[in-house]
């Protein structure tokens, strides 16, 4: 009898530290009934697509599920080829707080940095 060996795949995201405690406090001040937060590029801005974070009531089928210790992030079906190799951050500095990514398959942004083309 031949034994059948599966690898687990990895995450299309990497979260940092930082990502994983905003996903925490996110989930901390969730509105009921909330199942996590979802990560999705919408197409919008200048360049095409950009991020965009929101909570979520329901699992979609096609969606990837990343848990991590404060919640789970899930990433839409749709946009997980965009995002697939990318790193999600949170910063913080005296002008303004949000994600930040690290995305191998962004050709181009647009100067503002809201939007990205791949």
């Amino acid at each position: 009898m031949t034994e059948t060996k599966t690898r687990t795949r990895p995450a299309a995201v990497t979260l940092t530290p930082n990502a994983e405690a905003r996903v925490a406090a996110l989930m901390a001040a969730a509105p009921e009934g909330a199942v996590g937060v979802k990560l999705s590029t919408p197409r919008r801005g200048c360049s095409g697509l950009a991020y965009s974070v929101d909570y979520v009531t329901e699992e979609q089928k096609f969606d990837e599920k990343i848990e991590t210790p404060g919640g789970v992030l899930y990433i839409d079906g749709a946009s997980v080829l965009y995002l697939i190799g990318s790193v999600m951050d949170w910063v913080e500095d005296d002008f303004a707080a949000g994600f930040v990514f690290e995305n191998p398959n962004a050709k181009g942004a647009c100067g503002c940095g809201e939007s990205f083309t791949v």
